[in-house]
């Protein structure tokens, strides 16, 4: 299930964020983290099952009608299970009457997926 961020499991967060290929360096993670924290059109979620095993971060757009998917990561160990898929299908159903995009990060993932 996808649950919100709290600023306590941010050493989670990171890990899972790091998996993202362009959030490898130290400081545009920890850059990107606290855009998470701080600005109110971003929204970082977290998959819980019996750990935390995923990440999904979005953005909402100006217009209010868009939400793009900015980053989603799984586990390695737990890749291949169709966590990510869930991961998307639970926000579209957390936000039915928003469209949601993917950016140039998130667009192979999502159209294998077939979910936008």
């Amino acid at each position: 299930m996808l649950i919100r961020y709290k600023k306590t499991l941010e050493k989670i967060a990171m890990g899972l964020m790091s998996f993202m290929p362009n959030e490898k360096d130290l400081k545009k993670l920890q850059l990107t983290m606290k855009e998470y924290e701080t600005e109110e059109s971003r929204q970082l979620f977290l998959w819980k099952e019996d750990d935390i095993i995923g990440l999904l971060g979005i953005l909402f757009y100006p217009d209010q009608k868009t939400i793009e998917i900015q980053h989603i990561s799984v586990n390695p160990s737990h890749r291949s299970q169709g966590i990510g898929k869930q991961m998307v299908k639970e926000l579209k159903e957390m936000y039915p009457d928003k469209e949601i995009i993917p950016n140039k990060d998130t667009a192979a993932f999502i159209e294998k997926c077939d979910l936008c």
